[in-house]
């Protein structure tokens, strides 16, 4: 009965230790829209009410927008603005998410294509 009470605190140090990340890690983490976002604090909540929003931070895809309701829906013309839109979509939520780098695996340093031999 011991040996289980052993191995199982041992397997909830290991896991605690797996959860809690360095504190050099703490970075911004993909927030699901749900409940409170864990990214906002309350410094970040008044130096964002506080300021006044620029003219750089209108939505790029505004004017493809505008010109994507006036194209015959799903026509070539209307596809590639469409495409057009998705693609800054998805380039500016990379430019968002944060992956832990302990979560991706390094890259490998030489050129791995080729034949198996």
């Amino acid at each position: 009965m011991t040996r289980y009470i052993v191995i199982l605190l041992s397997f909830c140090a290991a896991l605690t230790g797996c959860a809690n990340a360095p504190a050099s890690e703490r970075r911004p983490i993909a927030w699901d829209g749900l409940g409170r976002d864990p990214n906002r604090t309350a410094v970040t909540k008044h130096r964002n009410a506080d300021r006044a929003p620029a003219e750089n931070d209108t939505n790029p895809n505004q004017e493809r927008e505008r010109v994507l309701g006036t194209l015959r829906p799903y026509s070539e013309a209307w596809w590639a603005v469409h495409d057009e839109i998705e693609a800054e979509n998805d380039r500016q939520l990379g430019s968002k998410l944060v992956i832990c780098p302990r979560c991706v695996p390094p890259a490998p340093q030489e050129d791995v294509t080729g034949s198996i031999r």
